[in-house]
Formats: structure tokens, C-alpha cells, sequence
């Protein structure tokens, strides 16, 4: 197994900018019994664009995949990544994976392809997208997501839609005070840039009068 940060590419430094592997999702689906066989997928606009294979065992679970750099032949890898389980405050087990570059050992549920192998965040010196935002760009996320919720077009400069239909007026009227508050954070972040803009082009007006 690689040391640490082995494998890293420059380039991109948000978890989102890389595929990964969740437990969690892997042991709601059912997945993390002794003996499963695993057969994950990626998939964008429904098609595949990426796998990986895994077999569980005994407190472990076996990762195997090709791994394809440009300009190099892909390499099959094959190896394993040690399971602990906690205790659930209403029962039950909850799994981790305990990160398997060497000198780390961090107990977490999601492991990141940053690299040649599966690593934690830590390890791949990742950070959580809303770690990297600006106050304009949080209120837009923030304000694509209730535009979401409520099955209207991305984007604050779109038409605001009704009702969704099914959905109390309780409801509706709470999240639509909730989108303002936002939309008016990315409108004003918007003016912002924009009079940027305007002061930056009328300085080099003036250059050029000179």
C-alpha cells in the first residue's frame, strides 16, 4: 500500500471532485455481510463510467478495480481495507472503514479515489465543498436546493413556479420565505460582481483616453 498521499494529482482539492465509497450506504443496502459480493457502479446520465468489485470478510472487505492513468496502461488492483464496528445508541452495529494508507488508520465511512487507492479525506488533504464557498455561492446552493424542492428551474434568474402539487401550503409558504431570504443574498452577491465588473471596465476606459 502506497504512503501517504500516494498517488495525489494536482489539480481539483474538494471531496465532491472525486468518486468514493460510502459504508454507510453499503450496509443500508445490505451489502456488508460475510461472503457479499459487491458490484458498485458510478453512473452519469444513466450510463456506467465506473466500477469497482468487492468481496467482504472478516472484519475487512476486499477492494479490487482498474485503475487507468492517461498516457499508461490500466493496472488491476486487488486489496484489502480493514472493518471496525461501533456500538448504536437503539442497537445494532455501525461499520468504518479504517483508512488503509499507511500511517493513517483513521476510522471513517467514506473513502475518496484521489489517487491510485481509496484513502481518506485527510490523507488525499481534501476539503468539504462548503469549506471553499463564498457567502454568495453558499446562499446560491442553498438557494438551488429549495428551487429543487420545490421543482422549479435551477438558477434565482429563472421564473419562480407555484405549489407543488401534493405539498401542504404550510409547507410551501415556510420554504418560500426561506428562498427569499436566500435568493436575496445571491441577488445582491450578483449586483456585487457585476459593479466589479462596471468599475474595472470603465478604469480601463479611461486608461485608454490617456
Amino acid at each position: 500500500m502506497g504512503g501517504f498521499g500516494s498517488g495525489r494529482q494536482n489539480g481539483a482539492d474538494c471531496t465532491d471532485d472525486f468518486r468514493w465509497i460510502d459504508i454507510r450506504r453499503w450496509q443500508r443496502d445490505g451489502l456488508i455481510s460475510q461472503g457479499q459480493q459487491i458490484n458498485w457502479q458510478w453512473l452519469q446520465h444513466g450510463e456506467k463510467v465506473a466500477s469497482i468489485g468487492g468481496k467482504v470478510e472478516t472484519d475487512r472487505i476486499r477492494l479490487f478495480y482498474s485503475y487507468n492513468r492517461i498516457g499508461e496502461e490500466s493496472e488491476d488492483l486487488d486489496y484489502v481495507v480493514n472493518l471496525q464496528t461501533t456500538s448504536c445508541n437503539y442497537g445494532g452495529a455501525r461499520y468504518w472503514f479504517i483508512c488503509p494508507i499507511v500511517g493513517c488508520g483513521r476510522r471513517v465511512a467514506v473513502l475518496y479515489l484521489g489517487g491510485k487507492y481509496f484513502a481518506c479525506r485527510h490523507c488525499y488533504r481534501l476539503a468539504y465543498r462548503s469549506q471553499r464557498e463564498s457567502n454568495h455561492d453558499r446562499a446560491d446552493r442553498k438557494a438551488n436546493k429549495i428551487r429543487d424542492k420545490l421543482k422549479w428551474a435551477q438558477g434565482v434568474l429563472n421564473t419562480m413556479g407555484g405549489k407543488p402539487k401534493g405539498m401542504h401550503w404550510k409547507t410551501y409558504y415556510r420554504t418560500w420565505r426561506k428562498y427569499h431570504e436566500v435568493s436575496d443574498q445571491v441577488l445582491l452577491g450578483i449586483s456585487k460582481r457585476l459593479r466589479i465588473v462596471d468599475d474595472w471596465l470603465s478604469s480601463m476606459s479611461n486608461k485608454k483616453k490617456f
